[in-house]
């Protein structure tokens, strides 16, 4: 009411009247949910802006969504754009009233973040879940008989939703799919990322119903054989049976006119499936297969030649096969290979007749030198100094650079990097060799360089290293590379790199001053990661909660000190916390409490790992042996719109 009366002229008729209302019921809003708000909206004008198109409410947790969605339709009559990522309340009958309400709306995106239990195969120690209550400002839809089940039956009239964003959504099942392929059949741009309760047949169903897709993206989903069918066959009307469809390509499948396909994790695809689909994929501008199991074969089928961007990292194809693939894609522009292992090794004897058998690893790099125009490269296995000179001509333009195991640049090529890539914004290196002075070089040459992360690398750097003004830098990463790190290091590194927004830290020798010296330093930082780095908390958290903009945060093996209501503290004081790492080594009473659904605030994700002792032997001349903290375990709890998943897994997350 207070926003509302801001926009009115002081002339306006009612102004007099709103006004005096809002001070008579000025001890209604003392409480924080609202609830207490007596206006009569009776006395509320109408605004019209009907210049608005897009609206984004993302992280307005106290923002009565139903009543929101009905000024809205009111105010922006042609309002085509809403974007609310990462409000869990956002559910998916929320959806349905802004579908029914705003009908010109063609953009939704409800993102949240994507559950970490499904980016990677791991070891399940056991798992539960709990149903949460949700606690909006008043009572969903009251007066209001509006639910998914009357919607579905009622049969509103189709949407003009076209992109739809759905990325992280886990509480979203098949019935609600079945909704949208009903209702949305417009749609040519669908994000089921992390949408793991979506089983492949509901997925393929809904890829008959939307005929028009052109985006799809359903990294790490049931997305497979029954989706890839849908899409390689143009009737509506085929066999569920993989052998009796697969080899009729049809000219009108909806495959050959998607143009982004991002399917990374998915293991349901066989290779069999990916080839086929491969082979009709003629119109793809961006692919990404990371992660599955692709083989050689199905990328040598790839039938399309307008590829801008490429990932195919963590897979088992070789150079020869995208060596095919670069050869026909010259417009290609982000290549992601990382983790291919045998991208330079020898080739195995049953290839495929299009691969020359003479075929040398450096022939991808000097096709890719010579035929593309790369802005974003990321690679391991094989790069080394003489397949970075036959790359220089397609890297001139690069703005993001990433080396990662198996690649070795000598120092010599690293320093040559500013002239190599003088347009660098971000440069990540992995397991190389580095020394003050090339890293003093690409810092004074590469002035617009946004992003750098050091992780893992050999070599002496000192202080000086970072002894000068970079602030355009946003993002920094040094892990294990700075072990000499001090409290009065990190103060110079906050006078140096003002702006930063996301900070790691890996290793250091920093005290409890350090949690002031970063939150006056970094009082916008959305990201910071401590692990290793002496004493920071050995004495509590305190200062930290100044940084009230932090997202994600992590907190390891710091000290000791962490109070036990640390992660309830931190939900409350900020405000928008959605991921908490924790260790229990640091707890100063053994544990930490756990928040549940009223006390979450905007929490979305919490990992906490434990240790145990093992014995370290040093010596038989020492009377005892020292005990070294080693990973046990993680626990992770994960909470969507309807419940609260907790996970204890093997693994160190």
């Amino acid at each position: 009411m207070i926003l509302l009366l801001s926009f009115l002229p002081n002339n306006h008729n009612s102004y007099l009247a709103l006004r005096k209302t809002i001070k008579e019921s000025a001890s209604n809003f003392e409480q924080a949910d609202g609830t207490k708000c007596q206006i009569t909206q009776s006395l509320l004008p109408t605004l019209s802006f009907e210049a608005v198109l897009e609206v984004d409410i993302s992280g307005c947790l106290k923002l009565p969504l139903e009543d929101a969605i009905d000024y809205f339709s009111n105010s922006f009559p042609f309002l085509r754009r809403v974007k609310a990522a990462y409000l869990l309340n956002f559910k998916m009958t929320t959806l349905y009233r802004l579908i029914q309400k705003c009908s010109l709306v063609s953009e939704v995106d409800i993102t949240v973040d994507v559950n970490p239990l499904i980016s990677s195969q791991l070891s399940v120690i056991s798992s539960s879940s709990a149903v949460v209550s949700m606690a909006p400002n008043r009572a969903y839809f009251v007066g209001d008989k509006f639910s998914m089940t009357s919607l579905y039956h009622l049969g509103p009239s189709p949407s003009n939703i076209t992109k739809l964003t759905l990325e992280g959504r886990s509480d979203v099942c098949d019935s609600h799919i079945q909704y949208i392929s009903k209702f949305c059949a417009s749609l040519c741009y669908l994000n089921l990322k992390g949408c793991i309760s979506v089983t492949d047949v509901c997925m393929a169903n809904l890829i008959r119903r939307c005929t028009k897709l052109q985006s799809l993206l359903v990294c790490h989903t049931s997305f497979g054989m029954n989706s890839i069918l849908a899409l390689c066959n143009a009737s509506p009307s085929f066999s569920n049976s993989p052998s009796a469809q697969f080899g009729k390509r049809p000219l009108d499948s909806l495959a050959s006119n998607l143009q982004l396909l991002h399917m990374g994790g998915c293991k349901c695809a066989d290779e069999a499936s990916l080839l086929e689909l491969l082979s009709q994929n003629q119109m793809l501008k961006s692919l990404c297969l990371r992660d599955t199991n692709l083989a050689d074969s199905a990328l040598c089928s790839f039938s399309g030649s307008l590829l801008e961007v490429l990932d195919v990292s963590n897979t088992m194809i070789s150079g020869a096969a995208l060596h095919h693939v670069v050869c026909t894609n010259p417009g290609l522009k982000c290549l992601n290979a990382r983790g291919c292992k045998n991208l330079f090794q020898p080739e195995n004897t049953k290839k495929e007749a299009k691969i020359s058998s003479s075929y040398s690893c450096e022939e991808l790099f000097i096709e890719l030198g010579k035929t593309c125009r790369l802005e974003e490269i990321a690679l391991g296995w094989g790069l080394s100094y003489f397949s970075l000179q036959a790359l220089k001509p397609a890297i001139l333009s690069l703005r993001a650079m990433t080396v990662c195991l198996g690649g070795t640049l000598p120092e010599d090529s690293l320093r040559l990097l500013p002239t190599t890539c003088p347009l660098l914004e971000s440069l990540v290196l992995y397991f190389q060799v580095i020394s003050d002075c090339m890293i003093i070089n690409i810092l004074t040459s590469l002035r617009q360089l946004r992003t750098l992360a050091l992780c893992y690398c050999f070599g002496d750097i000192s202080n000086s290293s970072f002894n000068l003004s970079m602030p355009n830098l946003r993002i920094l990463k040094l892990e294990r590379v700075t072990p000499w790190m001090t409290n009065n290091d990190l103060v110079l590194l906050a006078r140096n790199c003002a702006n930063l927004v996301e900070l790691s830290l890996l290793g250091s020798k920093l005290n409890s001053d350090a949690q002031c010296i970063i939150s006056h330093g970094w009082p916008g930082l959305i990201s910071l990661h401590l692990e290793d780095c002496g004493e920071v908390t050995e004495n509590g958290v305190s200062s930290l909660f100044n940084c009230i903009a932090l997202e994600n945060l992590l907190l390891r093996h710091n000290g000791s000190g962490i109070q036990r209501n640390f992660i309830l503290e931190a939900a409350s004081k900020m405000p928008m916390l959605r991921q908490v790492s924790l260790d229990v080594c640091d707890a100063k009473e053994g544990d930490f409490d756990l928040p549940d659904d009223a006390d979450r605030y905007s929490l979305r994700i919490v990992k906490i790992a434990r240790c145990k002792s093992t014995r370290c032997n040093v010596g038989s001349h020492f009377a005892d042996t020292t005990r070294k903290p080693v990973h046990r375990e993680t626990l992770v709890l994960v909470w969507n719109s309807t419940n609260v998943v907790r996970t204890v897994v093997k693994e160190r997350l």
